[in-house]
């Protein structure tokens, strides 16, 4: 099929419609999730201790959160300085203020749009994105402004699912994200294809566990 030029914009209008439906949709369950989702994301502590191990963020360094949650990856930064965390949903956001102040850290809370994000070019050496491309409506404007608000040369650390690239779903693996994006996450995403809109470039990548499922990379500018 063949899309004329007249086409397209009411395309990107439907396009538009859908992510922000899906965002707000979002922001109402994970507001659901807060009182939980410490319980249900534990688990993960080991990967996000060695993701945020590869990011190396410095006790200077600007570092961003991104869909920052409760807060988990906290445990991990007490040493840095700059820390700015960003989520859409606000029951979450306060878990993480609470944890930000056991923890004595000085946590720049932000409820915002990782789609959108409201900072100038060039503002931090180092962003984290754990559990998020799998979550959020569109990855691939999640990346991009990511990749704009990083200084050059700052690092990109992601955790989170995805498929291997250039790889196919089997069915039970199609079948099972019906479930899944309802529940939470998209399970079928290629890390290779949302980083290709970007100049972003895949310095480490490894197994973080279930037999490929998670997958931890290190991106730099």
């Amino acid at each position: 099929m063949v899309w004329t030029g007249s086409a397209w914009p009411v395309l990107n209008r439907k396009f538009a419609v859908r992510r922000e439906w899906a965002t707000r949709f979002n922001r109402w369950r994970y507001d659901v999730y807060a009182p939980l989702y410490d319980k249900l994301a534990q688990g993960f502590a080991a990967q996000r201790r060695r993701s945020l191990g590869l990011l190396n963020p410095q006790p200077g360094e600007q570092v961003l959160l991104v869909g920052a949650g409760t807060g988990l990856d906290l445990d991990f930064l007490v040493r840095c300085r700059h820390v700015t965390a960003i989520d859409i949903a606000p029951a979450m956001l306060q878990q993480l203020k609470e944890r930000a102040e056991r923890l004595g850290m000085a946590v720049r809370a932000l409820e915002m749009d990782g789609q959108q994000l409201d900072f100038p070019d060039a503002s931090f050496d180092a962003v984290a994105l754990h559990l998020v491309l799998a979550v959020i409506p569109d990855p691939q404007a999640c990346i991009r402004e990511v990749e704009r608000v990083l200084k050059p040369g700052g690092r990109v650390a992601v955790f989170d699912k995805f498929l291997a690239d250039r790889s196919r779903a089997p069915l039970w693996r199609r079948a099972g994200n019906l479930v899944a994006r309802f529940v939470a996450t998209d399970i079928n995403r290629r890390l290779g294809d949302i980083v290709s809109v970007t100049k972003l470039q895949r310095i480490h990548d490894e197994d973080a566990g279930l037999g490929g499922f998670l997958h931890i990379a290190l991106l730099r500018k």
